[in-house]
């Protein structure tokens, strides 16, 4: 319920709670006291100078009291009485810790909160800024690409004459609102002004059965550096600024995005399938968006966490408190959902993660094998018939591998001497490309770049994921980011070794020479495919490098192991501590964790992942009952998607727990809240608790299961958890390995005892201990 509030003080708004909520003074012995909590955020996350309060308490206690800010009574002019509670926002923060309070001439202060309150444009929590930087505001208004600077004076904000407004260091513009409409062949176009309506715009159904015009309030602005938007249904022709929320069904919705990026730049927008996914605000659903959650633009998911609190705050701000909000993203989207639930507990009430991951950090893991092994394959090993079938590869890789999807340098590794099978690994396939991209400081690259100034700036950059996030990685003495990849001890391969798929001097050959990666300091720019053309490679051969060797540690002599490479404990800490890593926390909200199946294509979403997820959860509580897992059959192809029915699920789901507040989230899941599978046409397959039996477990393939095979990694290959979130494994010494059955019915004799040695002089991993590789253990 909402009520208007017309006074200054709170002598009205208590006669509006009396007699709006049958409110009345009870005698007790207790001090009098009131209610007082910032709605829009916590009291220590504040930002942009303002926040939404509400105010609760007996009647005539309100009655003569005054809500005050840094001791100046606050206009309660623009507040009202909401779930009986006086409500509205309060603005004129200082940066810093603000004082508010409810105060009452003759019992004194009956509340009191600090509000520590940071600028608009951040941070907050995460660090210093990025720089340099580059900024896309203007090119995202239609204009001409404008860029930061490298000095203190920022770069021109200018307005639509193309007049200099202002100066920006990080990037900022003041908040605008424009009126969007859906056409009926599914686009959206400007609303006209005047009073005509278009004759191609488009109607909707809300879910309370209306059927109104396909009008869109869409407001934008810079927040923590970075783009937001803001939309919601709204009547053509109403008053610019209007904050109407008649079309609004209550619900929000946070879209997240995916992708990979390195940072250093501001970023652009998906407007026409996430900012304004037209099926999610027909339905009179409101979405928040921002380029800084869109993992495209960089990987800092405290950047991230960071920047979606304040656009969410943003929106309670002006709107109030949604009825619930629902996270919906894939990959990175999906990784976001799972990570924030964790870090950020509030940010969202329920999640639907598609396509996902646990966290992206713990993906470098065994992803930061993929060349090292394709390299052994394709250059050391050649000679090995083996490795020319290619879905013998996963014998070593853990991915899927079909010659169904063709290696597009298979012919040209044939001709320039080196081995190879005609298809592909995930590796090939999918993540050909991220290696560099994560680990080389010279490869990464930002849109226009080349605009910077001065001239030659962007050259300064570490265009790695670890410069990235060198405020929780550290930095090591020459000044490059600490970093996390570590492969001492793994011992590649072993478990095609247990399955009798290599022979024992296979294994001991592969882990002898499959080396590891430079330190940072020491690698170089890339060739061949990410850089040069095939023209450059038929002058110089020795560009031709898919695999990064130019960046790997390998030895030059085969009875000299290659170096392995050890990742920083620093980095591997700061991953953990800072949340950068999902260690099974989610918050308890309801999740439906969606995805296509599309192993069959190598997709690089392998549906392993979504199990991964699931182990942690059970894990850290002992259960995952918050969540579900859905399949989709895309074989052949992708034709159906189950996120329209997950939100449906969901919107259930959570109405579920606000008719029963005193159940469980598990106790309160709606028929359709279990895991399922389903066919290309969408039609059930099966449903139920045990239609994933086998996937975590060593119980008889459930009817899911058995549908849809499910591959590892090559982690789990070398004896690795499920869990997959091990960075640097416990060691134990090659004897113990050798008398504890590590190598089954292998009993290595005395010079291949030397070679393990050799090659593990540290000893080899040992996966049995409990909680290794993570903090307690670092």
């Amino acid at each position: 319920m909402s009520v208007p509030v017309s006074s200054g003080v709170l002598a009205l708004a208590a006669a509006c709670l009396l007699a709006a909520c049958g409110g009345d003074s009870s005698s007790s012995n207790e001090a009098p006291s009131a209610g007082l909590r910032v709605v829009s955020s916590a009291p220590e996350w504040v930002s942009g100078g303002d926040a939404r309060v509400a105010v609760s308490g007996p009647s005539d206690l309100l009655g003569e009291a005054q809500l005050r800010l840094n001791g100046e009574p606050v206009d309660l002019s623009r507040f009202e009485i909401r779930d009986g509670a006086l409500e509205g926002v309060v603005d004129g923060l200082e940066e810093g810790d603000n004082t508010l309070l409810v105060r009452h001439p003759d019992h004194g202060t009956l509340a009191r909160l600090t509000l520590t309150n940071y600028p608009v444009e951040g941070p907050m929590f995460s660090g210093p800024h990025q720089y340099p930087f580059v900024c896309t505001t203007v090119s995202e208004l239609g204009k001409q690409p404008l860029v930061d600077t490298d000095g203190e004076e920022g770069f021109p904000v200018r307005d639509d004459e193309d007049n200099v407004i202002g100066l920006s260091r990080d990037c900022g513009i003041e908040p605008y609102t424009e009126y969007w409409y859906r056409t009926t062949d599914d686009q959206y176009k400007p609303l006209p002004e005047g009073d005509s309506r278009p004759a191609d715009m488009a109607t909707t159904t809300l879910m309370d059965g209306r059927e109104v015009d396909f009008v869109v309030r869409w407001e934008r602005g810079t927040i923590n550096r970075f783009i937001y938007s803001i939309a919601m249904l709204a009547e053509a022709g109403e008053e610019p600024g209007s904050l109407d929320t008649d079309l609004w069904n209550g619900r929000l919705m946070y879209r997240f995005q995916g992708g990979v990026g390195i940072g250093h730049t501001q970023g652009s927008m998906d407007y026409n399938r996430r900012a304004l996914q037209p099926d999610v605000l027909g339905q009179g659903y409101a979405i928040i968006y921002s380029t800084g959650t869109r993992m495209s633009e960089h990987y800092n998911m405290q950047v991230g966490g960071e920047t979606a609190l304040m656009v969410k705050e943003r929106f309670i701000e002006e709107y109030g408190e949604p009825l619930y909000t629902v996270g919906l993203g894939a990959s990175g989207g999906a990784i976001q959902q799972y990570v924030y639930a964790q870090n950020h507990p509030g940010l969202i009430d329920a999640a639907i993660p598609v396509q996902s991951y646990p966290d992206m950090v713990t993906q470098t893991i065994h992803i930061g094998d993929c060349e090292l092994l394709e390299h052994y394959m394709d250059v050391t090993d050649q000679g090995n018939e083996k490795w020319q079938t290619t879905t013998n590869r996963t014998w070593l890789v853990g991915l899927n591998a079909t010659d169904a999807v063709p290696d597009p340098l298979y012919d040209a590794k044939q001709m320039l001497g080196y081995g190879g099978a005609p298809g592909s690994t995930e590796c090939v396939e999918s993540w050909r490309g991220l290696t560099p991209l994560t680990m080389n400081p010279y490869y990464g690259q930002a849109d226009n770049q080349d605009q910077m100034q001065p001239p030659g700036l962007m050259a300064t950059v570490n265009w790695s994921h670890y410069d990235d996030l060198r405020n929780i990685y550290g930095v090591d003495g020459d000044g490059y980011p600490n970093t996390l990849f570590d492969n001492v001890g793994v011992q590649y391969g072993l478990q095609a070794l247990l399955d009798g798929n290599i022979t024992e001097e296979e294994f001991l050959a592969l882990n002898e020479q499959v080396g590891g990666w430079k330190d940072q300091k020491d690698m170089v720019q890339e060739g061949f495919p990410f850089l040069y053309s095939e023209e450059d490679v038929m002058g110089d051969p020795s560009l031709f490098d898919p695999w990064s060797r130019r960046n790997m540690t390998l030895s030059e002599d085969p009875a000299v192991p290659a170096p392995r490479t050890e990742g920083s404990l620093e980095a591997m800490n700061g991953a953990y501590t800072s949340g950068m890593v999902f260690h099974g926390d989610s918050g308890g909200i309801p999740i439906i964790d969606w995805r296509p199946y599309l192993e069959h294509e190598l997709d690089m979403h392998n549906v392993h992942q979504s199990f991964v997820v699931r182990q942690r959860m059970e894990d850290f509580a002992g259960h995952a009952d918050n969540q579900v897992i859905w399949f989709t059959d895309a074989r052949p192809e992708e034709a159906f998607s189950h996120v329209p029915l997950a939100l449906e699920v969901i919107e259930d789901w959570m109405a579920n727990i606000r008719a029963n507040p005193d159940q469980s989230v598990a106790e309160n899941r709606p028929a359709l809240a279990r895991d399922s599978c389903f066919a290309t046409d969408g039609t059930l397959i099966a449903r139920g608790d045990g239609v994933w039996d086998g996937a975590l477990d060593d119980a008889p393939a459930g009817a899911c299961t058995s549908e849809f095979p499910i591959y590892t990694t090559s982690r789990i290959v070398a004896g690795a958890p499920t869990e997959g979130d091990v960075f640097k494994c416990a060691l134990k010494p090659v004897s113990t390995a050798v008398s504890d059955g590590t190598y089954g019915s292998w009993e290595p004799d005395g010079d291949q005892i030397a070679r393990l040695n050799a090659i593990f002089p540290d000893g080899v991993c040992d996966y049995s201990r409990p909680d290794q590789g993570r903090p307690d253990n670092l």
